[in-house]
């Protein structure tokens, strides 16, 4: 309201010295008077100093996006080959399976093992029910033959999927020490016996892996599931050596427990090399020549808020408004 020259009084009943009608005045008490001031003004607070910046506003962002598949830009480093890099098939190098073959012959070895395992079930189940029946010659001479065959599948399914491991992690930790610019300890016929020796690649195998994770620096990731497929390797070969033993048994009995020793050997193995594709994958998933981990620059958000012109509050006091 603008000031006024002329301010009408106010009722004399309600002023300061008086009371509400018909009831006694109240007993007058000391104080200060606050200061008068005209009609049409009022105090109003203000902080010393420049204009506090303005508030940002937060921007808005719209709905969250949604993918039907992973993005993946952003997620590949393209590393430009050097012209003048020799060619590994022109200098005679060796080169190993490609990520699909080994996977391809990983799978089937899984795959031959569980058949392998069932049969030997059928013939367990055909055992029980031979102690009451008798059985059909034909029908025992197909069940004992194709035991015979499914072990040897299993035999070259194994053989099989364990070269392709071989070649691939010769192959594998070439490449990652070339790139690293240091020496493989190993010589690849030191690679040869440590894999393919039995008993030997027991102890030999796990290590190869083991160096090969280490020098291409996600050993952290790696250990556990190379820790799982020795354990599992440990377990089959007892189970397998002891099924071997005590395949020369001649009473029923023996050739039944016989029997159930090679199904858990079966489903052993296969646990084997599953845990076995399992450490592959993981050093399939990184690339030798991108980095375990990824560097990215991130802005700054904060906003330069601009000092006060002078500052007039002292110490811990607060501020005027």
């Amino acid at each position: 309201m603008a000031p006024l020259a002329d301010v009408p009084a106010g009722d004399p009943r309600w002023s300061a010295g008086g009371g509400a009608p018909g009831r006694a005045p109240a007993p007058r008490r000391r104080h200060i008077p606050p200061p008068q001031l005209p009609a049409g003004f009022r105090w109003v607070a203000v902080r010393p100093g420049a204009a506090p910046p303005p508030r940002r506003r937060r921007r808005l962002l719209g709905p969250t996006p949604r993918y039907v598949v992973i993005p993946r830009w952003g997620l590949r480093d393209r590393v430009a080959q050097a012209p003048d890099a020799p060619d590994a098939v022109a200098t005679g190098a060796q080169t190993g399976p490609s990520v699909a073959t080994v996977r391809t012959a990983l799978f089937a070895s899984v795959l031959v093992l569980c058949i392998a395992a069932l049969v030997y079930v059928v013939t367990y189940a055909l055992l029980v029910i031979n102690r009451d029946t008798l059985l059909n010659s034909v029908l025992a001479i197909a069940a004992n033959g194709l035991g015979i065959l499914a072990s040897l599948a299993a035999l070259a399914a194994v053989g099989i999927a364990g070269v392709m491991l071989i070649r691939w992690l010769i192959e594998r930790r070439a490449a990652a020490f070339s790139h690293h610019g240091i020496p493989d300890p190993r010589s690849v016929q030191d690679l040869w016996a440590g894999c393919a020796v039995p008993l030997i690649n027991l102890v030999r195998a796990p290590v190869y892996a083991a160096e090969l994770a280490t020098v291409e620096g996600h050993y952290g990731r790696l250990r556990r599931p190379i820790l799982q497929w020795w354990i599992v390797w440990v377990a089959s070969y007892a189970v397998s050596i002891w099924a071997i033993i005590t395949s020369f048994a001649t009473n029923a009995q023996g050739i039944a427990n016989n029997t159930a020793l090679m199904v858990l050997a079966y489903l052993l193995a296969a646990a084997t090399v599953a845990a076995a594709a399992r450490v592959f994958e993981g050093f399939v998933r990184k690339p030798i020549e991108r980095p375990a981990h990824r560097w990215v620059v991130a802005g700054d958000d904060r906003s330069v808020q601009p000092a006060s012109a002078s500052r007039v509050e002292l110490g811990e006091q607060e501020p005027a408004a």
